[in-house]
């Protein structure tokens, strides 16, 4: 691992514009569940019948009851851990430009990094369906369900749900991101959902270093990415910010 490491810092040492490729690997330390895959939400429920806009246009008050009351909760509860810290330092440095994330858990702003690209919305606001108003999720009353907007219409998350599409600023912007930048790290992300998936792609052939931090291998391993830190990242970027910091 420390040669992985060493080889890490090198590109980071040297790179004009680094950017970050999140999934929920990151926020499993922080006590988030992913979706898909062993322990996921998606092994428990039907995501279209409760994480779709159908369903939710059908009956908000179900899916908020069986989904959205309990995922607040969680986020609500939840603190960035040393991955988040790890990359917001790695933008304190310098060295990181932006953080392309597939999370709707708002952690990278709470640990400081200040350009975060959200492919699929966010969860730490709620949009009303009437009205188009947002409000912080933590101030919302959810005693009744659903909950209402002052204009009467029906709350939701700012996030995207199945069927809908994702915003077109942050597709353009994830693009842009991706060709500009020179070294991407992609962190605790399976790979395999687009078009997330085709960043690191789009990195790699305008000639980034795409380097992986993930306990598993990914359809990039090998193939887009440079080298993989197999662990996760609250194990990993703490150690690669150590190095890193040693050798300024």
């Amino acid at each position: 691992m420390q040669e992985l490491i060493a080889r890490a810092v090198e590109r980071l040492r040297g790179a004009r514009r680094a950017v970050a490729l999140t999934g929920a690997g990151i926020s499993i330390a922080s006590g988030i569940p992913p979706f898909r895959g062993k322990g996921g939400l998606w092994e428990s429920y039907d995501p279209m019948e409760i994480a779709s806009i159908e369903a939710l246009l059908a009956d908000p008050a179900r899916v908020w009851k069986v989904l959205v009351k309990d995922l607040k909760a969680v986020i609500e509860r939840a603190r960035p851990n040393a991955g988040h810290l790890g990359l917001a330092r790695l933008e304190a440095l310098g060295i990181l430009a932006t953080v392309i994330t597939q999370n709707i858990d708002g952690l990278h702003q709470k640990a400081g990094n200040t350009d975060v690209i959200e492919f699929h919305g966010t969860f730490a606001w709620q949009r009303c369906m009437g009205c188009g108003a947002r409000i912080e999720t933590h101030r919302v009353d959810d005693s009744v369900l659903p909950p209402r907007c002052a204009c009467g219409g029906v709350l939701r998350p700012d996030a995207v749900f199945f069927g809908e599409m994702i915003p077109i600023e942050a597709l353009v912007r994830a693009r842009e991101a991706a060709e500009r930048c020179d070294v991407m790290l992609v962190v605790g992300t399976s790979a395999v959902v687009q078009p997330a998936a085709s960043v690191p792609v789009i990195a790699r052939q305008r000639g980034a270093a795409v380097i992986e931090i993930n306990p598993e291998p990914t359809p990039l391993t090998g193939v887009v990415s440079e080298l993989r830190l197999p662990a996760a990242a609250d194990e990993v970027l703490p150690l690669l910010l150590a190095e890193l910091e040693s050798r300024r």
